[in-house]
């Protein structure tokens, strides 16, 4: 039955009877996937949803739906003749050390390594840079399978204690534990529910993010609601936790904290989305003291960088569309007062953005990003300029954080054919010295990597990265893939991928498109690919693809495209527009059903990045460009879309409807192809050999529709 029109937007009450079965296209042998009589009315306008009954991923026969489409998808891949050399090629190149930068903790260095080829890279704990390495946290002993993965959340102010947070099988849910440094041993502390938070320490525990208790694993894949923090003192059981502060008149919003180092202060981040930021702040020295308003409304973001007793220093865009440094007396703070009132600017905006602000040793030390590379300066606290610390090629850099005693800080640098080096930083003398280098069993110099400007539509200039192998003749006839994102003030910068070499070493170029919707020129540049103006975004892209095949990079048979999670929407919508433009696509976890997004899990929370069906002029735009929607009778390319069986972020019931809709629908010979990972999420910390077998994949797929023999004695 249809459902009926109740407060102006859609209200979805229809039985799930089965109206036909759709059995497979000429070219292919797909699953047999039944459809359903699923109409909603939006705003007038009725939107068939057939594939309706996908969306119940637990569902004993939508696993067998997923069962048979991976067995279609791995049988056609397991006839491509050079996916097993491919496989081992990757596994070859990827199997080196790997290193994060060392946290410094009083006497102890802490840093993440993997020796080459271990599912999750371990934790170690060293005395001193000249000791030892021991083994600290081993995520690879938490599963049998490699699917637990740790993240570090917070240390002990008197640096004893290490909090870090467990996930298992891609989930988004964690556990926290504890391990103390001195005896490098676990402690009794175990803590559930938990949810994008982190441990932020004061006196003898911290403050953590948590959802009440739920009852079981499938309310824990629903049920996002009512964010609390709690303090958790060490040693005890969570049920003696103190709930700190809980908002029930918003059950959406997200909670974070961040306690000052010297403990005077703790600050409470509100959040309704992926976008906007209030803060509220309370004196920690005052038992009985209130939270006070420090930032009101969601108009802006605000990050706490450091304070100095009472003065707050504050990374924002109020007032500054490319971020600027500001402070704040909390002492002569008036919450009545508006904010941007009371603040003080540090160090000015310029016209790069200020992408982030850290400290350590007593020192700023502020990382601008311009035309999409790194560069840091040192600062005083008063906003004097001390030093650039200069990089050896444009790149991305990370680091730059510690305690107000440290004496060193230690940075990574990297780019597209740059392999991740760690750098330590000597503060009083200003100079860098390399710390770590990675060996990679391939040669820089045989690569190079341009940054072109190209033209959208509209007539903006947008940036782009190519990377290729030098010797790289333009006649159209190289492999191409170009990936973007576009969303969420993300900024694409460059980064070194081992398991690209295969691709590049096969005459492949690597294009990165920096679209409008990510950040990389700061809060115009995100809002230009937003809401009513998500169009630009794939404007963007298309110009990028009409630029590699215009100046022979590449051509329409020999050009691929990816994204993943909103660049997955990306993709879906992209060839549904061009798709004379491609030979392959790759939707990857992507956002594809644009009119119900908001109800699965924490959907919720893009509605102020993309709109919501709820709204009549939102709908209007979303079913415009939303990839499920606009699938039609045409011929699209190769296309192997990628998904999670635990993916509680974009829940995979988007890329079940989405494949099923683009098998019903295509009228060309090429394979439309869905790839469901057993045991993995959304992507963060996913396991080794899943990753590698991916990427083989990905490349098999690549190679085989573009009718492309590969080789594997190139380096």
């Amino acid at each position: 039955m249809k459902s009926m029109l109740k407060g102006g937007f859609a209200v979805a009450i229809a039985t799930l009877t089965t109206l036909s079965v759709y059995s497979q296209t000429p070219a292919m042998n797909y699953p047999e996937t039944k459809k359903v009589d699923q109409v909603d009315t939006y705003f007038g306008t009725q939107v068939s949803d057939p594939y309706r009954w996908l969306e119940n991923d637990t569902a004993q026969e939508v696993k067998e739906w997923v069962e048979k489409q991976n067995e279609v998808t791995e049988n056609y891949l397991a006839k491509i003749p050079f996916r097993s050399e491919i496989y081992a090629s990757i596994k070859s190149v990827i199997n080196y050390e790997k290193y994060s930068s060392p946290v410094k903790l009083g006497i102890f260095y802490l840093f993440n390594k993997n020796d080459g080829l271990q599912n999750q890279s371990v934790t170690y704990i060293q005395k001193g840079l000249e000791g030892t390495e021991d083994e600290f946290i081993n995520p690879n002993k938490m599963s049998t399978d490699g699917t637990a993965a740790v993240s570090i959340l917070g240390f002990s102010k008197d640096k004893q204690f290490i909090a870090y947070g467990v996930n298992e099988s891609g989930s988004d849910w964690q556990r926290i534990e504890v391990m103390s440094l001195e005896n490098r041993t676990k402690t009794s502390d175990n803590l559930k529910w938990v949810k994008f938070s982190g441990a932020s320490w004061a006196g003898e525990g911290f403050y953590y993010s948590r959802y009440p208790e739920q009852e079981d694993a499938e309310q824990m894949s629903k049920k996002n609601e009512y964010h609390q923090i709690y303090y958790h003192r060490m040693f005890t059981e969570q049920e003696e936790d103190q709930l700190v502060f809980q908002d029930k008149q918003f059950p959406l919003r997200y909670y974070g904290t961040q306690v000052t180092e010297d403990e005077r202060y703790l600050f409470i981040y509100v959040s309704e989305g992926t976008y906007g930021t209030q803060i509220l702040y309370k004196d920690l020295r005052d038992p009985a003291a209130e939270f006070k308003t420090l930032v009101k409304g969601f108009s802006n973001n605000f990050s706490i960088v450091d304070s100095r007793g009472s003065k707050i220093l504050l990374l924002t865009d109020l007032g500054a569309a490319n971020n600027h440094l500001v402070s704040v007396d909390l002492d002569k703070f008036n919450p009545e007062k508006s904010f941007k009132s009371q603040m003080k600017e540090v160090v000015k905006e310029n016209k790069s953005l200020l992408e982030s602000v850290s400290s350590a040793g007593g020192k700023l030390f502020l990382n601008y990003l311009q035309d999409v590379a790194n560069h840091v300066y040192q600062y005083t606290f008063e906003g004097v300029l001390e030093n650039e610390i200069l990089m050896p090629a444009p790149g991305t850099v990370s680091g730059f954080s510690g305690f107000m005693d440290d004496n060193e800080v230690f940075y990574t640098f990297t780019s597209f054919t740059y392999p991740p080096t760690i750098y330590r930083y000597d503060i009083a003398t200003k100079k860098s010295f390399i710390f770590r280098q990675s060996k990679v069993a391939f040669n820089p110099e045989d690569y190079t990597t341009d940054q072109v400007f190209y033209t959208s539509k509209d007539g903006t200039k947008i940036p782009m990265f190519l990377t290729y192998k030098k010797g790289m003749v333009k006649d159209g006839s190289n492999p191409t893939l170009l990936y973007g994102y576009g969303g969420f003030n993300v900024n694409l910068t460059p980064s070194f991928s081992a398991s690209r070499i295969v691709f590049l070493a096969n005459g492949g170029i690597f294009a990165m498109a920096n679209i409008r919707g990510g950040g990389e020129y700061g809060d115009a540049w995100h809002k230009a690919g937003m809401l009513e103006k998500k169009q630009n975004v794939f404007n963007d892209f298309i110009a990028a693809a009409e630029y590699l095949n215009k100046n022979k990079y590449s051509s329409p048979s020999k050009l691929a495209c990816m994204g993943g999670s909103n660049g997955g929407l990306l993709i879906g919508a992209v060839i549904n527009q061009r798709p004379d433009l491609f030979k392959v696509a790759f939707p990857q976890v992507g956002v594809m059903d644009m009119l119900r997004f908001q109800k699965f899990t924490v959907g919720w929370g893009w509605v102020v990045e993309y709109g919501s069906s709820d709204k009549e002029a939102d709908f209007k735009n979303l079913y415009k460009y939303s990839p499920l929607h606009n699938i039609t009778d045409k011929s699209y390319p190769a296309t192997m879309v990628s998904t999670a069986d635990h993916d509680d972020r974009v829940v995979p019931a988007h890329s079940f409807k989405y494949i099923a809709t683009l098998q019903e629908h295509q009228k060309g010979p090429l394979p439309t192809l869905i790839r469901v990972d057993v045991k993995a999420g959304h992507g963060a910390g996913k396991p080794l050999t899943k990753v590698m077998s991916e990427y083989a994949d990905i490349y098999s797929f690549l190679f085989y529709n573009m009718g492309i023999t590969p080789t594997f004695n190139a380096k």
